[in-house]
């Protein structure tokens, strides 16, 4: 009897090839963006090939949703060769069917995004953070417990006060000190949180105000959003300084190079050096001695070109 080898009979299986998984296209997120027209380019091309009913998306469907006659104004707005005004600004938030919160965070954007002058630029750029910061908290992305755990700019200022020579924490007296950077309440509600949460207390024999201890136990568990917000708003008042102070009573000074990696590395270095010293000399000094002003020693280091 013949024996027959079942691998010789056996045809090979046909091998399908698998399956194309369809690419699935993300809808652009505002808060994405610095830039609203590039905000609006990608949206636009989100639809165009998104959009696969009876009538395809295009300018003219934009301009109708947006209540606009011309068809080719979001053209002529993502070209950059038109500016929206806040009218505007508001019937293009209609079109891309956003909700109140979302128009306000859009409108902000045009609004920084258009800006010339540096420091109307800035101010807006301030407002769109906290909007975007508000969102997140919001949403839960950033727990409302992180955001009471970082002292806010004002609190940082109040707590250095007590380095200087004969300060009353009433908020009276420290506006005569600082000027008008913040409301009376403000100032009341600043000074209860610092006495409250026992970083700040009254010696009990000498009657002064001292540290009782640091201002963030564990700087790690801050989200890195709430702290930029905080460097911001400390860069915000160097920004007004340059408005407010006589330029004897400040340093600023400006330097735009081309570095290397190391030589970038370099500074970097010596500018934290720098930081850890001056700090390290003054603090020991307080122990003995009061300071005559309070000043605000910001440092700004970063790449412009890609």
């Amino acid at each position: 009897m013949e024996t027959v080898n079942p691998a010789v009979n056996l045809k090979p299986a046909r091998v399908s090839a698998p399956a194309t998984e369809p690419l699935l296209i993300l809808i652009p997120q505002l808060s994405a963006y610095l830039d609203y027209r590039l905000y609006l380019k990608d949206y636009y091309e989100y639809r165009v090939k998104t959009d696969k009913g009876r009538r395809p998306y295009s300018y003219a469907v934009f301009s109708a949703a947006a209540d606009i006659k011309s068809p080719s104004y979001l053209k002529l707005i993502i070209e950059g060769k038109r500016n929206l005004s806040l009218d505007m600004a508001e019937k293009f938030a209609r079109a891309l069917q956003f909700n109140k919160q979302e128009t306000e965070e859009f409108v902000k954007l045009v609004l920084f995004s258009q800006a010339q002058d540096a420091v109307e630029r800035n101010r807006h750029f301030v407002d769109l953070v906290n909007i975007r910061l508000l969102k997140k908290m919001q949403k839960g992305e950033i727990a409302k417990e992180s955001w009471e755990k970082l002292p806010n700019w004002l609190s940082w200022i109040l707590y250095s006060l007590v380095d200087l020579k004969d300060i009353k924490y009433e908020p009276k007296a420290l506006i005569k000190i600082l000027g008008p950077i913040a409301t009376e309440e403000q100032l009341a509600q600043a000074i209860s949180n610092l006495f409250s949460t026992g970083i700040l207390r009254q010696n009990e024999v000498t009657g002064e105000i001292i540290k009782a201890r640091e201002l963030i136990s564990n700087s790690q568990d801050v989200p890195v959003e709430l702290v930029r917000k905080l460097q911001m708003d400390l860069l915000y008042l160097g920004l007004e300084s340059l408005f407010k102070e006589n330029p004897v009573d400040r340093e600023v000074g400006a330097l735009t190079l081309a570095l290397t990696e190391e030589e970038f590395n370099q500074i970097k270095f010596e500018i934290r050096q720098l930081k850890k010293r001056i700090a390290k000399d003054i603090v020991a000094k307080r122990v003995s001695t009061r300071g005559d002003r309070l000043y605000q020693f910001n440092l700004q280091f970063f790449p412009i070109s890609k």
